[in-house]
This record gives structure tokens, C-alpha cells and sequence, in this order.
């Protein structure tokens, strides 16, 4: 049988490869899983893009502002251009991983895929919220996905040379997603967007990795590779268990060695190149940022698992203290001398383990300064400290893996608690009792199995999610209310513009002015805000409004009898239909049309008598002879004149909202610096404000309604709390009276700084 076969896929339309992407030879077993793949691969991805339209289409539908609204536009056709060389570029990539397996790079070093620590606390957000992303899906893949992975990786390894491990194996998670990854650099779209077409890759393409890998293993199985193979079980840490020879050990050496025997320590090369980092660090400034500890020429350092049950005393004997008064490090002397005056001997921490005590440390001095977190909520999240440590202990990928459960739960903690306002005792609400039962669960039932994160990180995001579900409905009827409100507004000042224009400086029937004030501006209101003022129903309304006042004025001209003759029985009808589509109440209706009838009545009564004037001055021209000298006068009963009123003042509709309270405005230059940081907050930024020296309000932005330039502030809950005006929120800012509040991952943030801050040591 041939073991080998030139690298060229099957389907060539499909892939189209360069020809000189890959040099290698590719045994003929991987080949017909690589193009197998490849058409799944295909398929799945084709999958993503038919539904990328709708769901991007969706999310502009709910976007926030139009900003929002227009990234998500642009990113749809950013897609649809790019979607082919998106696709070409995952499966050429895949073709370039199944090459390398039986290719080595002679006279290189092999490239570790690490961050940059020296450059780590300048990491973009963008770069950490997709890493974070990224991990996060590996990870479901893996737990899901695991066995059969491993599965082809040890086929995978019976046919190369070179060693496959599931995290290089071409058909892993983490080298699809990069491929995929790789292949959507070129798209322009930001962060936010980028995420949901990862979160699309996940569920079109890892989604369906369980029948990819069965197809693999099947494929393989029928060429006849490892078809004994039955169940291999997913790798797991070793237990964690001190060899004896180690244990015993009399020396720091040895003590290292049994830590090294601990159950976090067997880390991969990213995991173990991020620690030695931070040790490298934390080395280099001991004495000033992290204590220099003197050790006794007898000291015997105790094992990361004595270590272990001293914090597991300390975890169960001090639940209920406040942060201020625990002390990890002073606690951990007193039961180290404790042990020593017992033993006879000198026991300290070894010096891996004494380094993880500092940095957790300092972690937690961070995050207890932190502003952003409430102090009441401080106060639980303090009391982490000691199992977040013994975790640090136990994995040290605690301090690289940002998917890593525990540093998940503390970050999800901190996000939770971003909006949550101080409150008395009696007022606690769920959130805090949550959070405290979080707490009380790792204090006490966390001994040495991690699990339990994962565990209560699983229930914190069930609850939170529900409490977020719940808070974005309020928020968005909050929103749909401020932008109905705002529409309104627009809307009543458009009325009042065009009443005023024809009313004001006019003296008209008072029955008239009061129609069209009460009545027919609210006609004029609901056809503006339905179809707006440059439609013909608009039109039409302003139309019968002229006609109506036309109608009411005195005219003399017999072309304006015929033209009042032809209009009145439209005018009317339009009357009636426009009072009825705006629900005016119908006996109000029925007392305007009665008096606009008699309005009407004497105007073509007045018509009439401008037509019988001249033969009436002709019959007095005619000599008198036969009328008697005491003959009384004819008297024609005078008609009674209607109630006039003059439009000296300007209409202003009754508005529905109550009255808004006046704010400080002050004048501010273009360029001025408050309003930079006012056109710098983004629809969802939490902003403390101080209202007074004892009072201080968190809260988010939930809008920005443009036509009105305010700004709509909610709660925690997505209910209303504070309206402000560009301008108002400006003196705001300039009294330094709001402070944006950082929404970043808590515990990134933190190490970043401890980070930052030990390299300044270092330099210094």
C-alpha cells in the first residue's frame, strides 16, 4: 500500500490552495481524512455565512444608536465580499497544518505560540476579549469533544514522525479557530461584532466537531489504523500526590521537586513561560515589592500540600472575618512557628509557593483599592482570598488562562457588582445574597478540588443571565419610552410651528381658534407621528386646516361664494374623519360643528345681502309719494355676531410629560474638554455621579436621543434614574462630579497592574 501522496486536494474548486503553500508529502491515510474534512469544513462555513445575514441583521434591528446600527450594516457587506476568501483561507490553512505534520524546520528553534510578557500590560482589550473567546469555546470543544480527539491524534501519531499532541492536532479547536481567526483579519469590523462571528464558527462549525472527528476516526479505522482502539481517557492532571522520596526530602531542592509534584503544576509551555515570567519579575524587585524573607540555615521548606492544609485551617477558621483584618501572610508565619517549636525543626514556605503567596497579594491589594467595586462588596469579595490562593497553589495556570474557572468567577463577580448601589443591611438584595453565598460555598466546602469553581461559576452565570434578561427588557421599554418621548416632542413643536404661522397676528372666530388649538392639533400630531411631515396625509391635514380658516373669513368677491358652496361639505368631512381618527371626544365634536355651522350660515347670508345691496340703493333713489310721513322703517332681524378672538401670543400645546427641572447650562467652547468626555461615552458606560457629599449614584448609560441631545441614565435593573443634556452633563464632568467606572475584566486588569508595577520597580 503507498504511504505517501502529494499534497493536492481532491476538490480543487473548493480549496484552491497555492501550489506552493505546502512542499511536504502527507501519508495517503491523512490525505483522505484532510479532503474528507475539507468538504465539511466546506459546508459548515457556507452554513455560517447563509446565517450570518440574519443574525448581524437582527442585532442592527435592536442596536442601540445608530452608530451601532451602522457597524453592524457595514459588517454584513464587509462579509458577504469577503465570505469566498474567508473560506479558502480556513481550508488552506487546515491543507498547511496536515503538511507539517511530517515536516521539520531545520536549523529554527521551534516559535512557541506565547504573549508577549514584556509587553503584556499594554494587550489591547479587543486581544483579550477575543483570547478570552477563544479559550472559552477550546475548552467546550475539548470537554465535550475530548476522547475523540484524542482518539485521532493517537491514529494521527501512528502514521507521522513528528510528535501530535490534541492541541496541534490540524483538526483541534484551538487550530481551527485560529485558522479561522487568521482568515477574518482582513475584516473591518470591530470587537463586538468580531465576537458574534466567532460565537457563529462555534455554533455552524465546532458545533458538529464530535461527527467531524467520528468521520476521521472512522475513516482511519477503515485503513486499518489502531482499529483495537477502544476508549482513551481524556487527559487529566496527575493526583495530586507527593512522591514519598520527595516529601521527605531535607532540602529546598527536594521541596521544590515535591511541588512540582503538585496537581497544577504540570502546565503546558505557554502556562509555564507566563509563571517563570512573573517569578522572573517578582525576583528581581523582592525586598521592595514582595518581602525578602530571611530562611534559617536549618529551614525545611514544606510541600505545596502542607501548604494546602495550613490554608485550608486558615480558610475554615476565619470565614467571618472583614478583609481589613485578615492577614494571609501574618496568619501563615504564626502557624508555621507554631509547627517549627513542634517539630523541632525550622518550616517555611518554599520559595515557589512564597511566590504565588505575593502575587495573589498583590492581586487582591489591587482589587480592594479598586474604585469601581462597591465597598460593601469589597468587604465578600475580600474573602476570597484564601481559596483563590490555594487554587493559585494547586494550577498555576491561574495566573495565564484567562478562561481558568476561578479567575472567570471572580471577573463575573465584579461585572455583576459594577451597577450595584450601597445599601443598608435590611435592604440587601439578591444579588448581594448570591455573591455571599458564593463566598460561603468556597469557604466551606473548597478543599483541594478546583471543580467546585467551575461549578458555582456555572450557577452565577444561570443567575446573572436571568437578572440581565430581565434588566435589558426594562432597559429597552425604557429606551423605546425616552425615543417615543423625544418623537413626541418633535412632533408637538411642529404642530405649534405651523398653528402659530397661520394663527398668530390673525383675529378669527373663537369657536375656530379653539377648534384647531384642542382639537385638530392633536389630528396634527397623530398624522405626524405616523407618517411625518413630508407625507401626503400630512399635507392633507395642514389642507383642511387652511380651508377651515379660509372658510371663517369675510370675503366679497362672488367667486368665493361658489368656492365657499363647493368646499364646506368636504371641509366638514374631512373635519369629522380627522376628530374621529384621533378619538376627540365626541361631544365636544358635536358643539364645534354646531357653532362652525352657524359660522358658515352667516357667511352665506352676507353673501347674500352683498348681492341685494344695489337694488336696495336703487329703491331709494325712487320718490316716496305713497308711503305715509309716519310709516315706520322695515326692520330686518340683525344677525348675532360670533365671538372673535385675536392671536396675540404664541401657541404652546399642553404637553402630557411633566415638566422637566431646569439644569445648569453654561456656555462651553467646541473643543472644550468636558464636552469631549461627554461625545466619549458610549451607549452602555457605567458612571458614578455625585449627587452630594454623602450621596452617590451609579448608573448606565442606556441612550443618547440625538433629536433631543439628552441622555438617558438607567439602574442595575434598567430602570430610568437620571436624565441629563449634553450640556448639563458637561458642568458634570467639569466639577468632576461623574467618574466613568471601568467595565474591564476585574482580575486582567489587576494583573496588569501588578504587572506595570513591578516593572517600574524593576527600572527604577
Amino acid at each position: 500500500m503507498q504511504n505517501d501522496a502529494n499534497v493536492v486536494p481532491l476538490n480543487k474548486s473548493a480549496t484552491e490552495p497555492s501550489q506552493t503553500s505546502f512542499a511536504g508529502r502527507v501519508p495517503a491515510g491523512l490525505v483522505a481524512v484532510r479532503d474528507k474534512v475539507a468538504v465539511q469544513l466546506r459546508h459548515a462555513m457556507q452554513a455560517l455565512f447563509d446565517n450570518a445575514d440574519d443574525t448581524l441583521f437582527e442585532m442592527a434591528d435592536r442596536a442601540a444608536n445608530n452608530a451601532e446600527q451602522s457597524a453592524y450594516f457595514e459588517a454584513m457587506r464587509d462579509l458577504r465580499l469577503k465570505r469566498k476568501g474567508i473560506e479558502r483561507g480556513v481550508l488552506q490553512k487546515v491543507f498547511e497544518n496536515f503538511a507539517n505534520l511530517n515536516q521539520y524546520e531545520i536549523g529554527r528553534a521551534p516559535v512557541l505560540d506565547t504573549v508577549s510578557y514584556e509587553n503584556l500590560t499594554l494587550v489591547q482589550n479587543d486581544e483579550l476579549e477575543e483570547s478570552v473567546a477563544l479559550d472559552a469555546m477550546v475548552a467546550k470543544v475539548m470537554s465535550r469533544d475530548g476522547v475523540a480527539l484524542t482518539h485521532l491524534t493517537t491514529r494521527f501519531n501512528t502514521l507521522v514522525s513528528k510528535k501530535v499532541e490534541d492541541k496541534n492536532n490540524p483538526l483541534g479547536p484551538r487550530q481551527l479557530c485560529e485558522a479561522f481567526l487568521d482568515a477574518c483579519r482582513g475584516l473591518g469590523v470591530e470587537i463586538k461584532v468580531k465576537l458574534i462571528i466567532l460565537k457563529l464558527f462555534e455554533k455552524y462549525v465546532l458545533a458538529d466537531a464530535e461527527h467531524l472527528y467520528a468521520e476521521a476516526n472512522q475513516t482511519l479505522i477503515a485503513l486499518g489504523v489502531l482499529p483495537e482502539l477502544k476508549s482513551v481517557p481524556l487527559r487529566r492532571p496527575p493526583q495530586r500526590t507527593v512522591p514519598s522520596s520527595q516529601a521527605a526530602a531535607p532540602s529546598s531542592v527536594a521541596a521544590e521537586a515535591g511541588e512540582q509534584g503538585a496537581p497544577g503544576q504540570y502546565m503546558d509551555a505557554d502556562s509555564q513561560a507566563a509563571f517563570a515570567a512573573l517569578r522572573d519579575l517578582l525576583s528581581q524587585v523582592r525586598g521592595s515589592a514582595a518581602p525578602a524573607r530571611s530562611m534559617p540555615a536549618d529551614a525545611v521548606p514544606i510541600s505545596s500540600n502542607d501548604l494546602m492544609r495550613l490554608l485550608s485551617h486558615l480558610q475554615s477558621h476565619l470565614p467571618a472575618q472583614t478583609i481589613d483584618e485578615v492577614d494571609v501572610r501574618q496568619h501563615l508565619d504564626h502557624l508555621l512557628t507554631r509547627v517549627s517549636s513542634k517539630s523541632g525543626r525550622s518550616r517555611v514556605v518554599g520559595q515557589v509557593d512564597e511566590d504565588v503567596i505575593n502575587l495573589v497579594s498583590m492581586l487582591f491589594e489591587f482589587i480592594l483599592d479598586d474604585r469601581t467595586l462597591p465597598d460593601s462588596l469589597k468587604a465578600l469579595i475580600g474573602r476570597m482570598q484564601i481559596p483563590m490562593l490555594k487554587v493559585a497553589v494547586l494550577d498555576k495556570t491561574f495566573f495565564s488562562r484567562g478562561s481558568h474557572p476561578a479567575r472567570r468567577l471572580l471577573n463575573e463577580i465584579a461585572s455583576a457588582a459594577l451597577g450595584w448601589a450601597e445599601q443598608s443591611d435590611g435592604q440587601r438584595d439578591h444579588l448581594y445574597q448570591k455573591i455571599e453565598q458564593v463566598v460561603m460555598r468556597l469557604l466551606n466546602d473548597f478543599v483541594d478540588d478546583p471543580a467546585i469553581f467551575s461549578e458555582l461559576l456555572d450557577e452565577f452565570i444561570s443567575f446573572t443571565g436571568d437578572e440581565r434578561r430581565r434588566s435589558d427588557l426594562l432597559e429597552q421599554r425604557t429606551r423605546d419610552a425616552e425615543e417615543g418621548r423625544a418623537r413626541a416632542e418633535l412632533a408637538r413643536q411642529d404642530v405649534e410651528g405651523v398653528l402659530n404661522e397661520r394663527l398668530l397676528g390673525r383675529t378669527l372666530p373663537e369657536v375656530v381658534v379653539r377648534l384647531l388649538q384642542e382639537a385638530w392639533s392633536q389630528v396634527l400630531l397623530l398624522t405626524c407621528l405616523k407618517h411625518g411631515t413630508h407625507s401626503s396625509e400630512w399635507e392633507a391635514a395642514l389642507a383642511t386646516m387652511d380651508d377651515l380658516i379660509w372658510s371663517v373669513e369675510p370675503h366679497e368677491d362672488p367667486d368665493s361664494r361658489l368656492r365657499l358652496l363647493e368646499m364646506v361639505p368636504q371641509l366638514l368631512k374631512s373635519l369629522r374623519e380627522g376628530l374621529a381618527s384621533a378619538a376627540f371626544d365626541p361631544f365636544s365634536t358635536g358643539e364645534f360643528f354646531s357653532r362652525l355651522e352657524g359660522l358658515h350660515v352667516q357667511a352665506f347670508q352676507r353673501y347674500k345681502q352683498v348681492e341685494e345691496a344695489p337694488l336696495l340703493d336703487l329703491e331709494d333713489d325712487l320718490p316716496l309719494l305713497d308711503d305715509p310721513l309716519d310709516a315706520p322703517a322695515a326692520v330686518t332681524p340683525a344677525a348675532v355676531q360670533p365671538a372673535m378672538v385675536a392671536v396675540v401670543e404664541e401657541i404652546v400645546l399642553a404637553s402630557p410629560e411633566p415638566a422637566r427641572a431646569v439644569e445648569p447650562e453654561e456656555a462651553f467652547a467646541d473643543d472644550d474638554e468636558s464636552l469631549r468626555k461627554v461625545d466619549d461615552l458610549r451607549v452602555g458606560s457605567w458612571v458614578e455621579i455625585q449627587e452630594d457629599e454623602e450621596h452617590k449614584l451609579r448608573c448606565k448609560l442606556a441612550a443618547v436621543i440625538r433629536p433631543s441631545g439628552r441622555y438617558i441614565f438607567v439602574n442595575r435593573t434598567g430602570m430610568k434614574v437620571l436624565e441629563k443634556t449634553r450640556m448639563s452633563l458637561a458642568v458634570e464632568f467639569r466639577r468632576n462630579a461623574v467618574r466613568l467606572l471601568d467595565d474591564a475584566l476585574l482580575f486582567d486588569r489587576a494583573l496588569e497592574s501588578v504587572i506595570g508595577n513591578l516593572r517600574r520597580l524593576k527600572n527604577a
